[in-house]
């Protein structure tokens, strides 16, 4: 038996089960004993069949005549169903229609059967449908409630609405162009279906589907879009057992919320949104009618691209309407109304930052997923703020790769002469050919924020390799790549990222190629008192790697975990100028006994290798010394070095920084990995006196504008018993940390900020933690650690030098964009009352006469009875501190770093505004000036000189 003759023929089983008798439609029959109930359920449709046709005045029988009249018909193939001989069709046609006795038939019913069995196998329940939501999408409103992103499903961007808020008008235009019996109907309309049936064999150019409503719902929603045969079995009887679990009310609320209407609009809500700019229930007779004759094809009857054939459909909508009372002569006008234009939601930013949105609505509001409903989520990122921070962190990144000689081109983003032929082609266009191609060019990494340019031009001559590029504003600039390889590598209409060089005196402006790194980074932009994100960060770009570094990786702080442990001891009653000793020290292994005891030893050693001696709290932590922290560790917070360390981990699981503590020594030194989220809530504790805040994206979430979520604005965790004294002190020493210390290359910012560099074990791990009045800046720079292993950034590269240099750009824009720079607060009413104020040598913590030499103002805290409390000399004593510097000590006797000169580079800008050059900062992580010799007045020796 022909195949496509069973096909036709396990159709008409099902189209006859579900109109004969639509409440015991079988789905499997015995391929022997059921041949002949199958032969009776085939006669009693085409019966059923025929009574449609005999209402439609169309006489089958004449139909058949007239075709087998022709002799050409008659002897080929209808090619509208794929190689079926209409002479077997006519004969099947008698067999079951006219009940006539044929000795050799073409049908063999078992064969339908077995086809028919396997189509229409574990069919969906179509009670699923009642009360079903689909998936809905979510709006990110930014904090200026400026619309940010939509979440949602692909094929899915849709708006749920109720039926009884669409105008009644549009819903008739939808049943008048798609389904004119819906209401009478069962879930089949055996006319359409016949009709179309008939249409496509007489006219085969625009096929007729013949489907109701109700079988469009089932097909989007349960048996998917496959143009089979067995997906229209399984839509037939799902249809008609979807007429017996719902109302027609709710099916056609199911099918206005799931039709795909153009526009990347699926359903009458998004769609009268992107087309008219309004909600559907604003919708007027005649937009409903030009939305409706869009469902047939929405690319075909496009009113953006093919206007007349829009006009054309509204005309035939607006006509069935008014055949069938439902629209009267006067509003009947088929006059396209005015469309909004069209911007389909493409964004260029903020990506790692929408996604942390949907993770944290699953925390904090119970929502598995944005997509189950539509939502409005208020966010709190202020998105000129993200561009910058995003713009910087790239920038950054792959400067660091062209100053270390890491960078690795591969090729160029795309290559776009395919489509310059074909827009030269036209002789419509207006504009260059290769500036159309670019302009509608969408690179891979579409979030990053460089300029597309394309090569126009790449000579050889004498002078070398010349290579111009064309830019999207039209303007064509000399391309600089680094490279001889790069330029020989690159052709013709090759498309590459550049940074482009304003014009300077004799230097004319250029464009410097960019190349994507393979180093990755992170930068959180923190609000210190409200907890609010108001950048993130989480990599280099979102499509080439989808992890969120702020707040889905763990890596090692290094030094930016230091203000821990000097934290500690502030609490514990030392002060700024209190000395402790920078000398070599080795501590046992915490618990450790007999042979076990004699490994694991630690003997940390300060960056440069060598040691300093007697110097403050201040001076150690502004210098970052290992040696100084360690023995402050063992000598000044407790009883012992272990006690030391319960009390630092204390204070690291008291800010949440960790839930556990790794109870081993180079703990204190940022061995144990931390989120870079929760670092920067601990340093918006440090600017806030120890009140820290609890970092979060989400403002609201609100559901047909009710709020079913709000954050608590006084989510807010106080850090050490409050001792907002000890934590005024420490906030002044990491403003030390730019006047003096390992961040001094941007000590021109020490008035207005506070931080801490942090390089890790092997250069892993490059760090800068700072904090202003009002945010908190965290910027992680390192490379991924998939294979387990940790890649060094290269010998020198520490977070002075390479994650500093990012910061002024990212903070100057935190003032422009968010609040104006003002000086570091001073300390509160409440640490005043603790604090007292006196004039010190910041390089001895001697006291110094207010105004010479380089007297400094540092807060002491008082003792209980008011008095201030002198602790200079509870952990070095005055002798040992008289002794004179310790001599430089070292296990080798070189210096780590790399002193070669920055690589060249010109003025680089964020968007429209031009922030500082960049700077190539010093590696001067843990350097430490020698301080001044102490001298004691009653020093035996001096007297004999």
């Amino acid at each position: 038996m022909d195949s496509i003759l069973i096909k036709i023929f396990a159709t008409a089983l099902a189209f006859s089960q579900v109109t004969t008798r639509p409440d015991g439609v079988k789905t499997e029959f015995d391929a022997v004993r059921d041949r002949s109930e199958v032969a009776e359920l085939l006669s009693a449709g085409c019966a059923h069949m025929r009574k449609a046709f005999d209402i439609e005045a169309i006489n089958l029988d004449d139909l058949i005549a007239t075709a087998m009249d022709d002799k050409e018909a008659l002897s080929s193939e209808i090619k509208a169903l794929k190689g079926l001989k209409l002479a077997d069709l006519h004969v099947a046609y008698r067999q079951f229609c006219k009940v006539d006795k044929m000795e050799e038939s073409p049908v063999d019913l078992g064969q339908v059967i077995t086809f028919y069995n396997s189509a229409v196998k574990d069919l969906p329940d179509a009670v699923q449908l009642k009360h079903l939501r689909l998936p809905g999408t979510s709006v990110v409103l930014d904090s200026k409630s400026e619309r940010l992103a939509e979440i949602y499903v692909p094929n899915n961007r849709r708006i749920w609405v109720k039926l009884a808020d669409i105008p009644e008008a549009v819903r008739n235009a939808f049943v008048a162009a798609e389904d004119k019996r819906f209401f009478q109907h069962t879930g089949i309309d055996e006319r359409g279906l016949v009709r179309a049936f008939i249409g496509n064999f007489t006219h085969p150019g625009r096929p007729q589907g013949g489907s109701t409503i109700t079988q469009q719902v089932a097909k989007n929603l349960l048996v998917g879009n496959d143009i089979t045969y067995e997906r229209k079995l399984r839509e037939m009887i799902v249809a008609s057992r979807m007429e017996r679990a719902l109302t027609k009310a709710e099916i056609l609320e199911l099918y206005l919320n799931s039709i795909y209407l153009g526009r990347g609009a699926w359903g009458i809500e998004m769609a009268a949104r992107s087309y008219f700019g309004k909600p559907a229930k604003a919708l007027s007779a005649v937009e409903g009618a030009l939305l409706a004759g869009l469902a047939k094809g929405p690319n075909y009857f496009n009113p953006d691209h093919h206007p007349e054939r829009a006009r054309e459909r509204l005309a035939y909508v607006l006509g069935r309407m008014q055949d069938d009372a439902m629209i009267d002569a006067a509003a009947a006008q088929p006059v396209l109304p005015q469309l909004v234009e069209y911007r389909p939601t493409r964004r260029d930013f903020g990506f790692h930052f929408v996604d942390h949105i949907a993770r944290e609505a699953k925390v904090v509001a119970g929502l598995d997923t944005l997509t189950s409903s539509s939502y409005t989520v208020r966010s709190t990122v202020n998105s000129p703020l993200q561009r910058a921070v995003e713009a910087t962190l790239q920038e950054g990144l792959a400067r660091y790769e062209l100053n270390s000689g890491r960078y690795k081109f591969e090729g160029p983003e795309a290559n776009i002469s395919d489509a310059v032929r074909q827009i030269a082609a036209d002789l419509r266009a207006t504009e260059p050919a290769w500036l159309v191609a670019l302009k509608t060019t969408r690179l891979p990494l579409y979030d990053v924020h460089w300029e597309a340019a394309v090569v126009l031009e790449n000579t050889r001559g004498k002078r070398g390799d010349a290579i111009n590029v064309g830019l999207t504003d039209g303007s064509i600039l000399p391309l600089n790549t680094w490279s001889a390889a790069i330029r020989r590598g690159l052709k013709p209409y090759d498309v590459v990222y550049v940074q482009v060089g304003e014009a300077k005196g004799k230097q004319a402006a250029r464009a410097d190629l960019r190349i994507r790194p393979t180093v990755q980074g992170a930068a959180l932009v923190l609000g210190n008192e409200t907890g609010r994100i108001l950048a993130m960060a989480g990599g280099f770009s979102y499509p080439a790697s989808q992890l969120n570094r702020v707040v889905q990786s763990l890596r090692q702080p290094g030094s930016t975990l230091k203000p821990l442990t000097y934290l500690a001891a502030l609490r514990k009653g030392l002060q700024p100028n209190t000395l402790v000793m920078d000398e070599p020290i080795t501590l046992a292994p915490i618990g450790a006994t007999g042979s076990a005891r004699q490994r694991g030893f630690w003997s940390p050693r300060n960056y440069d290798g060598g040691a300093s001696g007697a110097i403050t709290l201040r001076r150690a932590l502004e210098n970052s010394r290992n040696l100084a922290t360690a023995q402050l560790l063992a000598t000044g917070l407790d009883d012992s070095a272990e006690q030391g360390l319960d009390r630092v981990c204390e204070l690291a699981m008291e800010a949440q920084l960790y839930k556990e503590c790794m109870r081993y020594y180079p703990f204190v030194l940022g061995a144990q990995t931390v989120r870079l989220i929760d670092l920067a809530a601990f340093y918006a504790a440090i600017a806030n006196e120890g009140a820290r805040p609890q970092p979060h994206a989400i403002e609201t979430i609100e559901q047909d504008g009710r709020a079913i979520y709000r954050h608590d604005p006084r989510a807010v965790d106080w850090i050490g018993s409050a001792d907002r004294a000890s934590f005024y002190q420490l906030k002044s020493m990491l403003q030390g940390v730019l006047a003096r210390g390992t961040a001094h290359a941007v000590k021109h910012l020490s008035p207005y900020v506070g931080g801490k560099t942090g390089t890790t074990d092997n250069w892993a791990d490059a760090w800068f933690v700072g904090f202003t009045n009002d945010v908190t800046v965290a910027i992680w720079v390192g490379y991924d650690n998939g294979d387990g292993g940790r890649r060094t950034l290269g010998r020198g590269q520490t977070g002075a030098k390479v994650a500093l240099p990012m910061f002024e750009p990212i903070v100057q824009a935190a003032w422009e964009l968010h609040a104006p720079r003002t000086a570091l607060n001073g300390p509160s009413r409440e640490a005043m009352h603790q604090l007292v104020t006196l004039s010190i040598d910041p390089y001895t913590g001697d006291p110094a006469p207010a105004g010479s030499g380089r007297a400094f103002t540092e807060y002491f805290k008082r003792d209980p009875s008011g008095r201030t409390n002198d602790t200079q000399f509870r952990i070095v004593s005055r002798a040992e501190s008289y002794a004179g510097p310790f001599q430089q000590w070292s296990y080798d006797n070189h210096r780590y770093g790399d002193n070669r000169p920055p690589f060249p580079f010109p003025t680089w800008r964020l968007g429209p505004r031009e922030y500082p050059s960049w700077r190539g900062y010093p590696d001067d992580e843990d350097r430490l000036p020698r301080p001044p010799l102490r001298v004691d007045p009653d020093y035996f020796w001096r007297r004999l000189n």
